[in-house]
């Protein structure tokens, strides 16, 4: 009980960290309707559930045995969060001032599947889920754990996963947030935008400094 119980509290702090994940939800939330943020969340949970599924398989190995993969991971999610960075400032650029009194905001068209896909790209691009579940999360797998243990293990991350990112979600769509976003949403979309950005030349720069340390 106490393993489960360290292992929950571990994968919501990891969770809790700030990253990819966490400001795809919040900037969707703030941005578009609730069922697109959802989806959202939905498409980030599918995410978890690929890389715990190959950590019951062994990712650790599967990464140590084809290291082209793990290179080629980085360098593809280094890639797709620039290109969502990119189109966030764009976006940001684009946008006219806040007036004074505060416009009230044209709904923007619901797009589940953009939502969705966006949701599960993310979280697949995202460093901090590869290196979470090919080290830390792999090492509280041993192998004389049971197949039972290892499937309730693999559907608590999954459930805890969605669950909070569904109440970021719920609690970043409230009025009071939202209209804030109103107030600052070149602001909010531009610092989102250069963090995207940030995260996908880290991507790049972990898949240069893996691929030289590779060759030695």
């Amino acid at each position: 009980m106490s393993f489960i119980f360290s292992l929950m509290v571990i994968h919501l702090v990891a969770l809790m960290t700030p990253g990819p994940d966490f400001f795809f939800v919040t900037q969707t939330a703030v941005s578009r309707s609730r069922a697109e943020a959802l989806y959202g969340v939905t498409g980030i949970t599918l995410g978890v559930v690929f890389w715990a599924a190959l950590s019951l398989i062994g990712l650790q190995w599967i990464f140590e045995q084809f290291a082209w993969l793990h290179r080629g991971l980085l360098v593809a999610g280094g890639l797709y969060l620039m290109w969502m960075g990119y189109n966030l400032l764009k976006s940001a650029l684009r946008k006219p001032e806040a007036s004074e009194g505060g416009a009230k905001p044209a709904e923007l068209p619901v797009s589940k599947v953009r939502a969705f896909t966006m949701g599960l790209f993310t979280n697949l691009a995202n460093a901090k889920a590869v290196v979470y579940f090919s080290s830390i999360f792999s090492m509280m797998l041993t192998p004389d754990m049971s197949s039972s243990m290892r499937w309730g293990i693999f559907g608590i991350v999954v459930a805890e996963t969605f669950l909070w990112f569904a109440l970021v979600a719920l609690v970043f769509h409230l009025p009071v947030m939202r209209r804030g976003y109103l107030r600052l949403s070149r602001w909010i979309d531009g610092l989102a935008g250069a963090l995207f950005g940030v995260f996908g030349l880290a991507l790049l720069w972990e898949a240069r400094r893996y691929s030289l340390a590779y060759q030695r």
